[in-house]
């Protein structure tokens, strides 16, 4: 299928910094996204190439903005239901902000055998400044034959909601804020915290059958070390276990089988590279995803928005990178720019929606999105070559600012694939570095260490001999220093 547009320029839409290409799915016949922040809904019918648009007017009048920025698309039958938020009409103030009176959120379905779309439901506070919870998650629970909805970013109707496919009625279920789910046996798991705070805090399981809820702590790491932070991005299941890919690494596990979440330390750089405003699909029996190095940022030096300020997230560490997740192994089979927005798999290719922009704080609007954005394809062999060349780098100073002790481990780098890894650390000082090698096993299985003297000036260490997921801590902090970590 050859689509009418892979690339999409800077375009209408009043927001916050860039939107993104969001919620690809391919289903009866049609791939679906939506275009944020231009508000523009796209069905491309795979058999004539005939491309529809929606420009989200029937929750109110146009000018539109916004549509969906973290992926919530669910399939049942012919239906594709698709939900986030949007503007409308939208509202910019020369000031550099957006009014919120007229933002909803929203769930809407798409007919695929007819051709049609309808809104199912839609919610708003017509509040200047505040927002009611977007629609950050659509789940299908098969045994009440409804809708599941997750909410968190917002300030107001957060949690889990319950949706009638039919007559559009909500109700909710949880009222905590939560931004993702999935199911696993005939539980669903939602992650609940703020993301913009603490991360994770719990993770929730509802009970399809009796529709009773229990929660659930998240345990300790593979490596052993503390870990801060866990903001949510997306979450998947396989094996009988929930997957929640968070800021600094991945949950996984399930209570109902004797198992604890454990935390698997996984591009933890103390900054804001997370697997944030992305999907995660099933692809050959494994997980599909993406860690981002450029998704949410604070445009103004001077700006701390949402209490993130700007070195952490304007810090960019290395490429994004498409990742794999086959226990025990974690492969890199791609990397990309400041960020993967969508994936999904279409007649054997994967489809790998990518922006060149983050989204901006809250007083860091624009009359239009700032990004370039666009579609990539790959061949799903991708998933079975070996891994592309990639280097992260970053200064220590990083892993000791506002560090709680024992929380400087840092790193969570796969090496499955690779010939040649090392990791070049430039010191101001002697120091001891610790090396954690473990891997994805379910359960988990005890880290392995090692410990090496370090000097002053230049030092190369060969991960040759490694396997697995490496993490590393210094013994001593060095705000002068700096590490270059090489995948070849």
């Amino acid at each position: 299928m050859l689509l009418r547009n892979y690339r999409f320029r800077q375009g209408y839409g009043p927001e916050w910094g860039s939107g993104g290409i969001f919620g690809l799915r391919y289903h009866n016949g049609t791939l679906y996204f939506t275009l944020a922040f231009e508000a523009e809904a796209h069905f491309v019918d795979a058999k004539s190439g005939e491309e529809k648009t929606y420009d989200f007017t029937l929750v109110g009048n146009g000018p539109t903005s916004g549509g969906d920025t973290y992926n919530a698309v669910e399939t049942v039958d012919e239906f594709i239901y698709f939900g986030g938020w949007v503007h409308a009409p939208a509202v910019y103030r020369e000031d550099r902000r957006i009014l919120f009176h007229n933002k909803y959120s929203h769930v809407h379905a798409y007919d695929t055998e007819e051709g049609s779309v309808k809104l199912l439901w839609k919610d708003s506070i017509h509040h200047e400044t505040d927002w009611a919870g977007e629609i950050s998650e659509i789940l299908y629970d098969p045994a009440g034959d409804r809708l599941l909805l997750a909410r968190e970013d917002g300030h107001a109707n957060l949690g889990v909601y319950s949706l009638d496919r039919r007559s559009g009625k909500a109700e909710p279920l949880l009222h905590e804020p939560s931004p993702k789910g999935t199911l696993v046996h005939d539980t669903a798991f939602f992650g609940i915290g703020k993301n913009f705070g603490e991360g994770v805090r719990k993770i929730g399981a509802l009970d399809l059958i009796t529709g009773k809820w229990e929660f659930f702590r998240p345990g300790g790491s593979a490596d052993g070390r503390p870990y801060t932070r866990p903001g949510l991005g997306a979450m998947a299941s396989a094996y009988n276990r929930a997957f929640a890919f968070v800021r600094g690494g991945i949950l996984a596990g399930n209570p109902f089988m004797g198992e604890e979440f454990t935390f698997y330390r996984l591009f933890d750089f103390h900054t804001f590279y997370a697997p944030f405003r992305v999907n995660a699909v099933n692809v050959g029996g494994g997980i599909l995803t993406a860690f981002n190095a450029h998704h949410d940022a604070a445009y103004r030096p001077d700006s701390k928005d949402a209490g993130i300020g700007w070195i952490t997230t304007n810090t960019i560490v290395g490429p994004s990178v498409l990742v794999y997740i086959a226990p025990p192994m974690v492969r890199i089979v791609g990397a990309f720019g400041a960020r993967v927005t969508s994936v999904e798999k279409m007649d054997g290719k994967l489809l790998v929606a990518t922006n060149s922009t983050p989204n901006t704080g809250s007083t860091e609007a624009t009359p239009f999105d700032t990004g370039n954005r666009d579609v990539v394809v790959l061949s799903e062999k991708a998933l079975e070559e070996r891994p592309p060349a990639v280097t992260f780098s970053f200064p220590l100073a990083l892993q000791n600012a506002g560090k709680k002790p024992g929380t400087g481990t840092f790193g969570g780098v796969p090496l499955d694939g690779y010939l040649e890894p090392r990791a070049i650390f430039y010191l101001d000082r002697d120091n001891r570095l610790t090396v954690y090698e473990y891997d994805l096993s379910l359960p988990p299985m005890p880290p392995i260490r090692e410990e090496f003297d370090l000097r002053a000036g230049k030092n190369v260490l060969d991960l040759s001999s490694f396997s697995g997921i490496v993490s590393f801590e210094l013994e001593r902090e060095d705000g002068n220093g700096k590490v270059r970590i090489e995948l070849r």
